[in-house]
């Protein structure tokens, strides 16, 4: 089904986003089991190759070229990009918007800079949230312990994590992560805030 959606078919959404290394898998899998709301993550589709372990239709909905231009074409994306100059691309279905709708969920989308400031043109409501390391340092850190990028991929990482911190302004909150429980409870307490705030309106 392509189209845009309709006020009822869209649920609120949450956006999560920063550069690799500031932790972002972690931070959403506690959010998912403990947020004060209910969320369903969003899963994106990607035309990369699924690495070992992941589940398609629960990791993200891989696709070939043509199945993901043929989408894109149908308008069936809420957005797009092509993420870290890899040549593979990334995008946000809008049946996940309907997904969370009929689950009476937010929707939540850990996505690039890109693709976050796509999603809040489009919906100025969505409560944005940029989450960083606390310093370049650390990054380049943690991308290093991870163990799993080559030199060359780190340092190109790190390029667009300074590019993408020149952004975080433009989001309606910035959380550091210098303390996993006390960055998840922070974004609890935003996400109660503007719960509060909804149901007073």
């Amino acid at each position: 089904m392509s189209g845009s959606l309709t006020d009822e078919q869209t649920p609120p959404i949450l956006v999560l986003s920063g550069p690799s290394g500031s932790g972002k898998s972690t931070i959403v899998d506690r959010l998912v089991d403990m947020a004060p709301v209910r969320l369903m993550k969003a899963v994106s589709a990607t035309t990369r190759p699924s690495r070992q372990g992941e589940v398609d239709g629960d990791d993200y909905y891989f696709l070939s070229a043509e199945e993901f231009e043929r989408r894109r074409v149908n308008d069936e994306f809420i957005e797009v990009a092509e993420v870290h100059s890899s040549g593979f691309w990334y995008g946000t279905l809008k049946s996940e918007l309907r997904r969370a709708s009929e689950l009476n969920a937010w929707v939540f989308l850990e996505i690039d800079v890109q693709g976050a400031l796509n999603i809040t043109q489009q919906f100025p409501e969505a409560v944005s949230i940029f989450l960083k390391a606390p310093s370049i340092e650390e990054y380049e850190r943690r991308l290093k312990t991870r163990g799993t990028e080559t030199e060359e991929v780190i340092q190109r990482r790190l390029e667009t994590a300074r590019k993408e911190l020149l952004l975080a302004e433009k989001y309606r909150h910035q959380v550091v992560n210098n303390d996993l429980e006390r960055a998840v409870q922070e974004i609890a307490r935003i996400l109660t805030e503007w719960e509060t705030r909804q149901n007073a309106g």
